[in-house]
């Protein structure tokens, strides 16, 4: 440090070393150089706590946030249960990255109890929701994308891309929600929809009749009634449109890559920081065992280490 071109309040700020420590180290060099700084005996052991992180660890988050800068605190600490079988916390995720300087801050929606949709679904395809968005390509004009949402796993199940926003690209959108999941009209969904002019189309209406589809619809200037799908498309919107697209073809693609990431990698506050896949598919709980397993093989590792080191420490 004392060959620095800058501050010492600078560099240990860069380096997240309070100056009280720094001090505290500096003046025992000084009196002992390097061996001074060795941990001393009983001390050094009583300092040391049994939960520490490994910097192995630490060192794997910075690299996970590095690596998938989409992904929050909460995301990465669950990325590393399910892909490493280390447990760690959210909030200490967010500590080792804000020492890195790699928080950012996060977006928040804000969304009363009053505004979600009171008829709370229990299961998998008990109720779909569906809704348009909408795309411009360069040198082709408007695109309309159509889905269908899961609501009870936030699985995407279907979509679209249209032309036009008519019953007819509702009912193929339904179609091939029907299609991949395997329902019949003995055990059809649900469909919640807005008011738009397709929805209450009466070619749409007996569509659904015939499918066995009971149809729902949100309250007028109300669109917080279909909140999940409102803010999946936000979700979207935010990462695919920051291309310019200049075919179908292309948009198409950016569609298809970003609903995989969000149906099979992208970790879900609202249901247990599940995937939906893993949800949709009934593995959630089969997931949620296997985080406490690994988190209590995760304690009960470092609980051995710290032992470990303090018999080292005291002989």
């Amino acid at each position: 440090m004392e060959g620095s071109t800058i501050g010492v309040n600078r560099t240990l700020k860069e380096l997240g070393l309070h100056k009280r420590t720094f001090y505290n180290w500096y003046a025992r060099y000084r009196a002992g150089g390097f061996d001074a700084l060795a941990p001393q005996g009983q001390r050094a052991v009583e300092r040391r706590v049994w939960n520490k992180i490994p910097m192995e660890e630490k060192n794997r988050v910075v690299e996970i946030a590095l690596e998938k800068p989409q992904m929050s605190s909460r995301e990465i600490a669950c990325y590393v249960t399910d892909n490493y079988k280390r447990f760690i916390s959210e909030s200490s995720v967010y500590r080792i990255l804000k020492q890195r300087g790699l928080i950012t801050a996060p977006a928040f929606v804000l969304m009363s109890a009053s505004d979600s949709f009171k008829d709370k679904t229990t299961r998998v395809n008990q109720m779909w929701q569906t809704d348009f968005t909408y795309f411009k390509i360069v040198g082709w004009g408007w695109y309309y994308l159509s889905t269908v949402l899961d609501d009870y796993s936030r699985y995407i199940v279907a979509w679209d891309l249209c032309k036009n926003m008519g019953a007819p690209d509702v009912m193929q959108t339904v179609n091939k929600a029907l299609y991949f999941t395997g329902l019949s009209k003995k055990n059809a969904p649900k469909l919640l929809s807005d008011n738009g002019s397709c929805y209450i189309s009466t070619e749409l209406n007996e569509f659904l009749k015939h499918k066995g589809i009971k149809s729902i619809h949100g309250r007028p200037c109300h669109p917080q009634t279909q909140g999940k799908i409102e803010r999946y498309h936000r979700t979207m919107k935010n990462v695919v449109k920051l291309d310019n697209y200049y075919s179908p073809e292309e948009l198409v693609r950016a569609l298809e890559k970003f609903i995989y990431y969000y149906n099979n990698e992208r970790y879900h506050e609202s249901i247990d920081n599940l995937k939906p896949v893993d949800v949709f598919t009934g593995r959630a709980e089969k997931v949620l065992k296997e985080r406490e397993k690994i988190k209590q093989q995760t304690i009960k590792l470092r609980r051995k280490n710290y032992l470990k080191e303090k018999l080292i420490l005291t002989n």
